[in-house]
C-alpha cells in the first residue's frame, strides 16, 4: 500500500496542536523523511540492493549506498515519532475528520 504523503501530513497535523510551533516543525521534518525515504526506496529500485565497484583489476559487489542512508533515515523517523505530542480530539477517522463517541460528553 502506498502512502499518500499529503494525506500523511494532514492526518498529522489533525492530531496535534498547530499552534505549537515546534510540532508543526516536527511534522514537517517527518514529512520531508518521508519524502527521502521514497527517494531513496526508488533509487534502490532502479539500481538494486547491491553494486559492483570496479577499482582497477580488483572487482567487488557492496551493498548500495542508499541502504545505509535508508536506515538512517528510518532511525529519525522513529525518533521523531517518539517525540510528537498527539491530542485527545476523539476518534480520527480515515478522512481526517474526528469522529466523537458518547464517552466523550463531559
Amino acid at each position: 500500500m502506498t502512502v499518500n504523503i499529503s494525506e500523511l501530513q494532514k492526518q498529522l497535523m489533525n492530531r496535534i496542536d498547530t499552534e505549537d510551533l515546534i510540532e508543526v516543525e516536527k511534522v514537517e521534518r517527518y514529512i520531508s523523511l518521508v519524502e527521502l525515504n521514497k527517494q531513496l526506496d526508488e533509487e534502490i529500485k532502479n539500481q538494486g540492493a547491491t553494486v559492483v565497484t570496479e577499482n582497477g583489476s580488483q572487482r567487488f559487489v557492496k551493498s548500495h549506498p542508499a541502504v545505509n542512508d535508508k536506515m538512517k533515515v528510518n532511525a529519525q523517523l522513529l525518533a521523531i515519532e517518539k517525540t510528537f505530542n498527539f491530542i485527545s480530539k476523539g476518534t480520527i477517522s480515515p478522512s481526517g475528520e474526528n469522529q466523537y463517541s458518547e464517552e466523550d460528553l463531559i
